[in-house]
């Protein structure tokens, strides 16, 4: 039997939780966030929307399930340190190639367990969430709590630059595309490509600081703006994209592109719609947080994973119209323009984990392409 290591989590309140290593040794800082999903922790583990985290599972046994190459978000872990009550030494998945244990150690994440993750949840509740440190290596608080009190603070921090494609590249395409979309890539899960693949679309990833021009060169039928970490005011570069892209059609000769806002592509598009963005206590993290659909009064169940949100009165009087609010706090949930074919949702209708309630969202954006096109072949005669 591998004899038990110790580690610490010490947050910058002074709040300190001391349990077993289960993960890489090392010490990882970042803002400590909770996450209300009972499955699923390999997609949560591996989304790019993590970035400068460490995810903390209110699940109480995590692991039961193992890790395969199935489930993957992309390409690594992007969260910098993991939390959990109870790791489950046994495995028992037929998908499963990996246990958690060994899957979080290959990828040099520092992880936690046997500690109360009740109370630690109930203080970031309470406080709001705050920087944190995981160390297995140096167990003095003092030292420590100066450490991640030194750390970087999650408001202005632009961290779609270290979770973006470097180069524009083209996901799978399918047998006979029938659409071409571009994907503003700000830290995009695989399976908000997939869901779009799975709709006839051929799709191109590229680079969160992209150009208009080099958006427009590739001809795309619609453009995806995704999921992806930090700040979404520190990313000035991309709102200012979003904003050429939007004023397309006041340009001679250009019609409209339309535009699908996820998460933070829905932040970002408040913002270049004029409006602004505003930073939760505690955030929305998991796969049961119940939105209201305001045109059809139906209530879909969505996983959510976002620490910021835009400000419902910001968007007053900017050709903005409200179409889903969550039903937990009132925040805004969903949007769409007046009269441009662009709308976005705050939550991940892709899941992955979570329910498919809010998949039609994806054949909404493709009904809309469809009839832009339409419109733009009668335009030209």
């Amino acid at each position: 039997m591998d004899r038990i290591k110790p580690a610490i989590l010490v947050l910058e309140s002074g709040k300190s939780f001391k349990g077993s290593s289960f993960g890489s040794s090392g010490e990882a800082v970042g803002e400590v966030v909770f996450n209300t999903s009972m499955t699923g922790y390999q997609e949560i583990l591996t989304d790019p929307s993590y970035k400068g985290q460490i995810i903390l599972m209110t699940e109480p046994h995590i692991g039961n399930v193992g890790t395969n190459s199935e489930d993957l978000e992309s390409k690594k872990v992007h969260c910098e340190g993991f939390i959990v009550r109870e790791i489950s030494s046994i495995v028992s998945n037929w998908r499963s190639t990996e246990t958690l244990q060994k899957f979080l150690t290959s990828r040099k994440i520092p992880a936690l367990s046997g500690i109360d993750t009740r109370a630690l949840t109930k203080h970031l509740r309470e406080a709001g969430v705050m920087r944190g440190i995981l160390s297995t290596v140096d167990f003095d608080p003092e030292s420590l709590l100066k450490k991640v009190r030194d750390s970087a603070l999650m408001i202005g921090n632009d961290l779609v630059k270290e979770v973006t494609c470097s180069q524009p590249y083209e996901w799978e395409v399918p047998k006979s595309p029938t659409l071409n979309v571009v994907i503003m890539d700000f830290g995009v899960k695989q399976n908000i490509l997939r869901s779009l693949q799975e709709k006839g679309c051929r799709i191109t990833v590229l680079p969160a600081n992209s150009t208009i021009q080099q958006i427009l060169s590739y001809s795309p039928d619609g453009i995806m703006l995704s999921n992806g970490p930090g700040d979404p005011a520190a990313v000035h570069y991309a709102i200012d994209t979003i904003k050429r892209v939007i004023d397309l059609p006041n340009q001679k000769a250009k019609t409209s592109i339309p535009l699908f806002g996820i998460c933070l592509g829905h932040q970002l598009l408040g913002l270049a719609l004029g409006g602004k963005t505003y930073k939760l206590k505690f955030g929305h993290r998991g796969v049961n947080h119940p939105v209201k659909d305001l045109s059809t009064g139906k209530i879909e169940i969505t996983t959510q994973n976002h620490g910021f949100a835009v400000d419902i009165e910001s968007l007053a009087g900017k050709d903005v119209e409200l179409t889903h609010v969550n039903l937990n706090d009132g925040t805004l949930e969903g949007m769409r323009h007046k009269t441009l074919p662009i709308f976005s949702v705050q939550y991940h209708p892709e899941s992955s984990s979570g329910p498919h309630d809010s998949k039609y969202l994806f054949d909404r954006f493709i009904a809309l392409i469809q009839k832009n096109k339409l419109m733009q072949k009668y335009s030209n005669g």
